[in-house]
């Protein structure tokens, strides 16, 4: 079946969040959680090595509308439920449907780090890729030293199936780096 004949949920609720794909609009609240988070996320993410203009966020928010309505991606913006407060955003930014397979990335607002919000979001997409959309593999990959993003693969089950060594360059560009590959299946 051609992926943009599958049905995918547009929200997902938790018991204290509510994540949904990126509507038009939504570039103002990411690109402050970014600005209120840049120190954080610059050492491990390629978008945050500059602090993108409001314009700029906007435009990210509206082609992830779009590559979620063609399947390539499906991504989430995570919302508190109490008070609508955008927290971070999560999602699958790369799908081989033909296996199936896919990746799980994720990000949170500094301000709401280390209270548990990020690792409930990533198991409710995890929950809802192997038992609904019925992928066969999912993975989480991360730099080895980035000790908070491994705590949620680590936290949700998932088993550490090998750390690349000298793998890839850091995001600045000045060294190389090992990167952790996390992995769930379906049985």
């Amino acid at each position: 079946m051609n992926p943009i004949m599958k049905d995918i949920k547009t929200s997902i609720e938790t018991e204290r969040l509510l994540l949904r794909r990126p509507e038009a609009g939504d570039g103002a609240v990411i690109n402050e959680a970014i600005r209120e988070s840049i120190h954080e996320l610059k050492p491990w993410l390629g978008f945050a090595q500059k602090l993108p203009s409001a314009e700029e966020t906007e435009e990210n928010a509206r082609r992830a509308h779009a590559k979620f309505l063609t399947r390539e991606s499906l991504r989430y913006l995570v919302f508190l439920k109490e008070g609508d407060v955008y927290i971070g955003t999560t999602g699958f930014p790369d799908i081989d449907w033909d296996i199936p397979k896919l990746e799980i990335g994720y990000w949170v607002d500094t301000r709401h780090s280390g209270k548990g919000y990020m690792r409930e979001a990533v198991g409710a997409i995890t929950q809802y890729a192997l038992n609904e959309l019925k992928f066969a593999r999912l993975e989480i990959r991360c730099e080895s030293e980035n000790m908070k993003s491994r705590a949620i693969p680590e936290a949700l089950g998932y088993n550490l199936e090998g750390v690349l060594r000298n793998e890839d360059f850091s995001v600045d560009g000045e060294r190389l780096t090992d990167t952790c590959i996390y992995a769930k299946i379906r049985t």
